[in-house]
């Protein structure tokens, strides 16, 4: 780069530049840099300025990242993020960000899984933080800070340094760098045998060590408002063997189902009228559709063979249900010395995934003890097999408490069904000879209420992170 130009770099890194004024203007005419940015030697780019060629909407509706004249834009909706295609184990990484109202929050993940942590819109991996000196509430410079911190987050760990958080697990800056809305910063992220290295504007400010995993995706965050990356450059390092331990885990073949904004790719049972709602990457139902016919949410494209994961939770328990069974390991109830089922009654909710569109091929997701994950349908037809209903009948409870969290990690392949719920496998490979071949996938409606009481178990769930894998 001849002198004449080099002041684009001092004003890239936050310092006062030595040029001249006509230096400068004939720079601002004459870089090729601002028309389209040069990698940096040994560097290539992450972005072509042109279309999300390289890049994985993960969670998002496809407008919630976009290209706008050679930058990357989000518009913050919904909470998400979008991965790069390719792992990154050991690299540094440039890249320019801005923010377009004060107080805006966005973020960069380093190391990165293919899909997001239970329960949450975002990735196990550490996060480099980017968000806009504007951003003022309770613990600023306590717990957070507006300069470039470090953390971990999700099930991710690392060891602070240098200046740390009061609380928590974050590397603070030694200096306070970043520029605020709607100026550009520059990030020069180090990541090299799971120690990340942070500079803002020019100077390394920031540390964090021992990272685990330190191998996956690296991604670019949306949170709440619009925000801006561009010259997005990345150089690979030498390899040092991160085991698969210490790696991402990649979801290979996992498409999202659910734009985190509304239904397209659902069909809303009509006369719903907004029972069923989409927003914040959750579906929220309340169980009160009004719908004339059926009830249920179902996508609109039919499935055959697939492995699908999803985040669910139980809102409420407000039914005490009274005729709640205790169900044996072979599926039949617990009989009384008289042969009468067992009860247990209790607070109670019932809704379940419903499986290559059929009402009685559900997964339940309910408050009995026999836990979620049970195929009541299959199991109480009198058609089933003692071996079948013994099949689909949980190996143990697996529920987190009402409000919590959990994941369903369903797989349908030729009529087999196998149920995964929070790590746990609950049935494994039941071959039900009547499921149909194909069908669309459905969250169940269940309950009913009158005059303000609830007369039946109801369905108040909410769901995210809907993925599927075709096999």
């Amino acid at each position: 780069m001849s002198l004449a130009c080099t002041g684009k770099m001092w004003h890239r890194f936050g310092m006062k530049s030595p040029m001249r004024p006509l230096a400068a203007v004939l720079c601002l005419v004459t870089s090729p840099l601002l028309a389209a940015e040069t990698p940096p030697e040994g560097f290539q780019p992450m972005f072509n300025g042109k279309d999300l060629s390289g890049w994985v909407p993960v969670n998002v509706a496809p407008e919630t990242f976009t290209v706008r004249d050679g930058m990357i834009v989000t518009n913050g909706n919904p909470t998400g993020y979008m991965r790069s295609e390719k792992v990154y184990e050991n690299f540094v990484m440039e890249v320019d960000w801005r923010h377009m109202k004060a107080g805006g929050n966005s973020g960069i993940f380093v190391w990165g899984d293919g899909i997001p942590a239970v329960g949450t819109g975002y990735t196990r991996g550490i996060e480099v933080q980017v968000l806009d000196n504007g951003y003022n509430v309770k613990g600023k410079n306590e717990w957070f800070t507006t300069h470039g911190d470090l953390f971990p987050i999700w099930g991710a760990t690392m060891t602070p340094a240098g200046r740390t958080a009061q609380r928590g697990s974050r590397s603070f800056p030694s200096e306070e760098r970043s520029k605020s809305s709607p100026e550009w910063n520059h990030y020069r992220i180090t990541g090299n045998n799971g120690e990340l290295r942070l500079e803002v504007n020019g100077k390394e400010v920031t540390i964090g060590k021992d990272c685990r995993p330190r191998k996956g995706y690296i991604s670019l965050e949306s949170e709440g408002s619009e925000c801006h990356f561009k010259n997005l450059f990345i150089k690979e390092l030498p390899s040092t063997g991160a085991p698969e331990s210490e790696s991402h885990n990649p979801y290979t073949g996992f498409n999202s189902l659910f734009t985190g904004t509304d239904f397209r790719g659902w069909r809303v049972p009509e006369g719903d009228n907004h029972h069923w709602k989409a927003a914040g990457g959750e579906i929220d139902y309340d169980a009160l559709s009004e719908a004339p016919g059926e009830k249920h949410l179902w996508t609109e494209k039919e499935y055959s063979n697939y492995t699908l994961i999803l985040d669910w939770k139980i809102k409420a328990t407000p039914y005490n249900n009274p005729t709640i069974r205790s169900i044996q390991p072979d599926g039949s109830d617990k009989l009384d010395g008289s042969g009468t089922p067992v009860t247990v009654p209790g607070p109670d909710a019932d809704s379940g995934i419903l499986l290559n569109g059929s009402e009685r091929h559900q997964v339940n997701i309910w408050n009995w003890p026999v836990g979620s994950g049970e195929m009541y349908g299959v199991r109480k037809n009198a058609a089933s097999s003692p071996e079948l209903k013994a099949a689909v009948t949980p190996k143990k409870r697996a529920d987190k408490p009402i409000g919590s969290w959990n994941r369903f990690e369903i797989t349908v392949l030729n009529k087999h069904v196998s149920v995964t719920l929070n790590g746990e496998k609950l049935i494994d490979n039941a071959f039900i000879p009547d499921l149909p071949e194909k069908g669309p996938i459905g969250f169940q409606h269940h309950g009913k209420r009158e005059n303000g009481e609830w007369i039946e178990a109801p369905s108040l769930i909410r769901v995210r992170s809907i993925f599927l894998k075709e096999l």
